[in-house]
């Protein structure tokens, strides 16, 4: 009678676990879809007898006490009689997971709604209350899927395995492959009478109104997790979550970038030279004047004021959503030329060219700006 255990390469105290890696080294060796040489063959049919033998804990036994576990026919007969086609596959692919019936109860899906929200109450937070269509659990079955006194049974195809065995027979023998049972579906049991409300699925759909806090300094795209609020799993399984994404609408007066917002002021030509100053509504006033509002900013406009010039006030922007402090609120000056002048206007103007030796003025060419905020860039130092 052969050594199993030199034929593996492994002491005749080798764990199961040993035994198996030992087996599935060989089998990537010899196989002879790897090495279709004749004695390699031979020698595969070798490794598989023994891998039979030491893998089965009463064949095993049976070996170590001086028995033939394999009968009369030796190796070469062991591996046509007894050689698992699953265990070759596990072999190549790694697939060592358990096997045997897949429970019923599984994680539900995540599922994923848009939130349209204001300007302001992306910066300054807000709840929602929010209406979602979601799978829930059998309020009649309570998510077993059968109906009232009754419960799944064994299912009789599979005997409660999960799996059926099939046996094909090839040039290297009986070849076994197992896969799901298609009475059960897998899950080992089947339900014969089924829940009429949610016809065997243990979940029905239901509206439902779930309420949403929006952090302040959220920004489009941002997503807020609500752990636990998705779709019920099948079997009545745990609940996936549900992910809130902010879409913000587009505001009448500013424009966000980042924790910045940037806005245009216009006044007359004859304030940009002289000077002023201008009350600027908040974002927090625009909102309805939420607690804390700031109300107005004043905007100081120097004498000589340039149009696109910018004017920066710190600390009235967004707040950041993940840190202290707010962003900035970036105003940009245009002077608007007055298109229709009376006679007097006209002449006050031509007194003035004529003051300061402007009455045929050549210009002055300098590059243009790359963008409509180039001249905010080129102001604070940015590129």
């Amino acid at each position: 009678m052969r050594d199993y255990y030199s034929t593996l390469g492994v002491d005749p105290d080798a764990s199961p676990e040993q035994i198996k890696r030992a087996y599935r080294r060989l089998a990537r060796e010899l196989h002879p879809d790897v090495n279709p040489d004749p004695a390699t063959q031979e020698r595969f049919k070798e490794v598989s007898a023994a891998y039979e033998v030491l893998s089965d804990p009463g064949k095993r036994q049976l070996y170590d006490r001086g028995g033939h576990p394999l009968g009369a026919a030796g190796g070469g007969a062991g591996f046509g009689a007894g050689f698992s086609f699953t265990d070759i596959m596990e072999s190549f692919f790694g697939q060592s997971g358990p096997r045997g019936p897949q429970p019923r109860s599984r994680r539900g899906q995540d599922a994923l709604i848009r939130v349209d929200i204001e300007l302001a109450e992306a910066a300054f937070g807000t709840t929602r209350e929010l209406t979602v269509d979601t799978a829930v659990v059998c309020s009649r079955c309570h998510g077993s899927g059968a109906a009232e006194g009754s419960q799944p049974v064994t299912c009789d195809t599979c005997r409660g395995r999960g799996e059926v065995t099939q046996v094909q027979r090839s040039f290297l023998g009986e070849v076994r492959t197992a896969r799901p049972c298609p009475v059960c579906r897998g899950y080992g049991t089947v339900i014969p009478n089924p829940c009429p409300e949610c016809s065997g699925d243990g979940r029905v759909r239901l509206r439902r109104t779930i309420t949403v806090k929006v952090p302040s300094g959220v920004d489009a795209g941002t997503r807020i997790q609500l752990s636990g609020q998705g779709e019920v799993g099948p079997g009545g399984g745990p609940a996936g979550d549900l992910y809130a994404e902010i879409d913000v609408l587009p505001h009448s007066t500013f424009t966000r970038r980042g924790d910045d917002l940037f806005c245009d002021v216009y006044v007359p030509m004859t304030a940009a030279a002289l000077g002023t100053t201008l009350e600027l509504p908040t974002l927090e006033a625009d909102a309805g004047g939420a607690a804390g509002s700031d109300g107005t900013v004043p905007i100081e406009v120097l004498p000589g004021t340039q149009s696109g010039e910018p004017v920066m006030v710190r600390g009235r922007g967004v707040p950041r959503l993940r840190g202290t402090g707010r962003g900035d609120l970036v105003v940009r000056i245009v002077v608007e030329t007055p298109s229709k002048l009376d006679d007097e206007q006209t002449e006050l103007l031509r007194r003035l060219a004529a003051l300061r030796d402007e009455e045929r003025p050549a210009g002055t060419v300098v590059a243009s700006q790359k963008g409509v905020f180039g001249r905010l860039r080129n102001a604070f130092g940015t590129r």
